[in-house]
């Protein structure tokens, strides 16, 4: 009764979201939030893309790779097909179609299997990574939206992800009980990967947007740039740092006091790397 009930609360679909109560003057005008859900529904509805490289690394354990066939994929892809909804919505004008294209172009052969860790445990490991920084993200954008609706749709997809990193991490102990890498290993994964959440997806997404928005300008990485530090300036005053660093630490099995001994400097880390 308890795992239906879980599933009845977590469980939504886009008719759920009233795209039709949207109030778009307190988005409109916010360039920051524009590319951040504009960028977000890119990386979400190409969730097809890197599932395929996790099924295949993954191909011969058929409990996760069921997983990520019948249930991650689909949540991930409704996030993006719900975030371009609202793009579309608040933004009539921006042909996302347009820049979705120039994005899956460029971020294509960006996503391949070699950029995965080098042995499942830290695979997991740094899936959990990045289901912090998704989770973090959304929640972020739920609480300083001043708009009801991405509120709420931002909120949902924050649910959502918590609990994909539940399902990565708990195969994270498994592949660990079998694998026994490090506690320094599983450090190091956490760390790359936290430092690439700020990489080329984000960038290429970006890109995208500003090119379609604006098609007569040349793209120049000080664009970018200057996009990022002011959206860092988001992050720093609204990311829930506490929340991520809970979850990022849960892998390295810390003892409680030491887990509160290092817990700034994990906080510092997120503050800077933690922008999605």
């Amino acid at each position: 009764m308890a795992v239906r009930r879980q599933h009845r609360e977590t469980s939504w679909s886009i008719d759920d979201v009233p795209y039709h109560a949207l109030s778009p003057d307190p988005v409109s005008v916010d360039r920051r939030l524009f590319y951040l859900v504009a960028s977000a529904s890119f990386i979400e509805i190409t969730s097809r893309l890197y599932t395929r490289n996790l099924v295949d690394y993954f191909r011969g354990d058929s409990e996760v790779v069921e997983w990520l066939e019948r249930e991650w994929e689909s949540e991930e892809l409704r996030h993006g097909t719900a975030l371009k909804r609202y793009v579309r919505t608040a933004w009539p004008d921006f042909d996302w179609e347009a820049a979705y294209r120039i994005f899956l172009d460029q971020y294509t052969p960006l996503c391949t299997v070699e950029q995965l860790a080098g042995t499942r445990a830290l695979e997991m490991a740094a899936r959990c990574v990045v289901e912090t920084g998704t989770a973090a993200f959304y929640r972020m954008v739920s609480e300083l939206s001043e708009e009801p609706v991405l509120s709420g749709l931002a909120a949902r997809i924050s649910a959502d992800e918590v609990r994909h990193y539940k399902h990565f991490y708990r195969y994270f102990l498994r592949y660990r009980a079998l694998e026994r890498p490090g506690r320094a290993a599983v450090l190091r994964t956490l760390w790359n990967r936290l430092a690439a959440v700020d990489s080329e997806d984000a960038l290429c997404a970006f890109k995208a947007g500003f090119l379609a928005c604006n098609p007569d300008c040349v793209f120049q990485r000080s664009d970018y740039d200057s996009w990022r530090d002011d959206a860092l300036q988001l992050v720093k005053r609204h990311l829930p740092h506490e929340m991520a660093v809970k979850m990022l630490l849960k892998p390295l099995g810390l003892q409680p006091w030491v887990g509160r001994a290092v817990a700034p400097v994990v906080v510092s880390a997120t503050r800077r790397f933690l922008v999605r």
